[in-house]
C-alpha cells in the first residue's frame, strides 16, 4: 500500500513508520520539519497542499496532535480551542479532504489517548480533544464506506516514562511496538469505526 503518515517524525511515529516500512508498504513521512513531506496539518491550506503533492494513497495515518496541559482553572477558551485545533479539528480535516483522495477501499487511521477514557489533573483539554476524535470516528465509519476509519487510542508509553510518567499515576504504559502492532491492524485490517484502546 501507500500510505501517508503524519506526525512521521515524532516517538511514536517513528516506530509506526519503521513498522509500516518493514511490511512492505510504501510510507510517505509527514511532519512539520522533517520528512519526505514538510506540511502543517493543523492549517487546512497545508492540508490540501500535502494530498495534492502525495497524489493517490491508500491509507492515511495519523501519529500527531498538540495539546495544552493546565489546570481547569487556569484553562481559556483559546486553550480550549488549541486542543481542539492541535489535536481533533486538524485530524477531522484529514478526513474531509481525504475522502476524494484516498482509494475506494482505502483507511484513515487517527490518534486519540487514554484521557478520552482515564482524566487526569491538567489533562482536561486534551480529554475533550480525544473524545471528539473519538466520537467523530464512529461517526464518520457509517457514512463513508467502503473507506474504512478507525483510532488508536494508547495508554502513555513505556518509552516516555522519564518524561511523563507521573503524570499517569497506576496507569501501567505501553511498549511503542506494541502501539505500532495496532496500527497496522487498522490499516490492513478490514474493521471500521473501532477506537482500539491499549
Amino acid at each position: 500500500m501507500k500510505i501517508l503518515l503524519i506526525g512521521a517524525t515524532g516517538t511514536l511515529g517513528t516506530a509506526v513508520y519503521k513498522e509500516l516500512s518493514a511490511r512492505g508498504h510504501e510510507v510517505l513521512a509527514v511532519g512539520r520539519t522533517g520528512g519526505d513531506l514538510r506540511y502543517d496539518v493543523t492549517d487546512p491550506a497545508q492540508t490540501a497542499a500535502m494530498y495534492e503533492c502525495a497524489g493517490r494513497v491508500d491509507a492515511v495515518v495519523s501519529a500527531a496532535g498538540d495539546v495544552p496541559f493546565k489546570p481547569v482553572t487556569e484553562m481559556t477558551r483559546k486553550d480550549c480551542l488549541a486542543a481542539f485545533q492541535g489535536k481533533a479539528l486538524s485530524q477531522i480535516d484529514l478526513v474531509l479532504q481525504g475522502v476524494a483522495r484516498i482509494a475506494e477501499r482505502g483507511s484513515f487511521t487517527l490518534i486519540t489517548g487514554v484521557l478520552a477514557r482515564e482524566p487526569i489533573p491538567t489533562g482536561a483539554a486534551a480529554s475533550m480533544a480525544n473524545g471528539a476524535v473519538e466520537a467523530f470516528v464512529r461517526a464518520a465509519a457509517i457514512e463513508i464506506a467502503p473507506q474504512r476509519i478507525n483510532a488508536v487510542s494508547p495508554t502513555v508509553v513505556t518509552e516516555s516514562l522519564s518524561s511523563y510518567g507521573d503524570y499517569f499515576p497506576g496507569m501501567g504504559s505501553v511498549d511503542l511496538a506494541d502501539v505500532a502492532q495496532v496500527y497496522v491492524r487498522s490499516v490492513e485490517g478490514a474493521q471500521t469505526g473501532q477506537v482500539y484502546a491499549l
